[in-house]
């Protein structure tokens, strides 16, 4: 072998040594273990929060009402008639032939409605009638209410503080991992 191949493969196991030679890759220990640490402070987090609540109020309300009478009414069947009569007369007095009894006929009708409005506003009686009327109305009020809980908690020597959702106590439970340091 020639001295340059020896130097190259001398080379190459040194520096596959030194890779593989390199600093040791430390894991995060899967393996942790539970204690318990003193709670120093515990406060509150308390924020507003807006409530609605639903109130039904209800009152009397006076309405009138107009009641029209039915044609069964004796003034008001007499004044449909009369007025039927007179508007059929009134009718008549146009046209000649054919076009008179077309007239007769449309004056008669005309005379009739007149006739019954007339009756109606004359027998037509207003009435008090009492509605009952209902509304809804939301009263809105704020109220505190408490997000969690800020804890101060001391463990070999060191204060913490954590955010939890629940008053621990006078203690509370920390997981506590090892791992190797250099």
């Amino acid at each position: 072998m020639s001295a340059a191949r020896v130097s190259m493969a001398v080379t190459g196991v040194l520096l596959a040594g030194v890779a593989l030679a390199g600093p040791p890759r430390y894991e995060r220990s899967a393996s942790s273990e539970y204690d318990y640490a003193p709670v120093i402070h515990v406060e509150p987090i308390v924020r507003q929060v807006r409530v609605e609540t639903p109130n039904r109020e209800c009152y009397d309300e006076v309405r009138q009402v107009e009641s029209r009478p039915h044609i069964s009414d004796p003034e008001v069947g007499v004044r449909t008639l009369v007025g039927g009569l007179i508007g059929g007369v009134i009718g008549h007095q146009f046209g000649s032939g054919r076009g008179r009894d077309a007239a007769t006929v449309a004056g008669a009708v005309v005379g009739a409605g007149v006739g019954y409005d007339a009756g109606a506003r004359r027998s037509a009686s207003v009435r008090e009638e009492i509605v009952q009327r209902c509304e809804v109305r939301y009263e809105k009020r704020y109220e505190e209410r408490i997000d969690g809980y800020r804890v101060t908690y001391e463990y070999n020597g060191r204060e913490y503080t954590t955010r939890l959702p629940y008053d621990p106590g006078e203690r509370i439970r920390v997981r506590v991992a090892v791992a190797v340091a250099e």
